[in-house]
């Protein structure tokens, strides 16, 4: 039996994914305009940032980024023409690539992320109470199932 939306449900739904949407096509419009490049590899650059040694295997790396293999290769390789990023084979499996951020990546990454997090907080967090916020992350950790509990 469909356990159909009740009336809340349909417009919170509604609301979240017109959020997204919205909020992304900005964050991409930003970082397209003032650092040529979508938001796609601005997310896969940050990752890269974080990992020791600036390196992740690319099935890790797409997890993280809850993409498909093929989808992350293609950026990747976007990012290599780019000199951002380079592919580098496992040692002691072949059939395991890395993904590390080279220094211009990263340098690339530290020049685009001022004007991100700022174009973050103008579509976002200034239209949002610090109450919100801490429920927003609550919401969102219960949804991705990390909520403490």
């Amino acid at each position: 039996m469909t356990r159909w939306l009740d009336d809340d449900e349909q417009r919170t739904w509604r609301a979240f994914m017109a959020t997204s949407q919205l909020v992304n096509e900005e964050l991409d419009r930003q970082l397209q305009r003032d650092s040529g490049m979508p938001h796609t590899y601005y997310v896969v650059l940050m990752k890269l940032s974080e990992a020791p040694d600036r390196m992740l295997r690319m099935s890790e790396l797409a997890m993280e980024l809850n993409s498909s293999q093929s989808r992350l290769s293609h950026a990747v390789a976007r990012l290599e023409e780019r000199g951002w990023v380079q592919r580098r084979p496992c040692a002691t499996d072949r059939r395991v690539s890395w993904a590390f951020l080279t220094d211009e990546g990263f340098a690339v990454l530290a020049a685009a992320a001022p004007g991100h997090t700022e174009a973050v907080r103008q579509s976002f967090f200034d239209r949002l109470t610090p109450e919100q916020v801490r429920q927003l992350a609550e919401i969102c950790e219960a949804v991705l199932g990390k909520a403490d509990s």
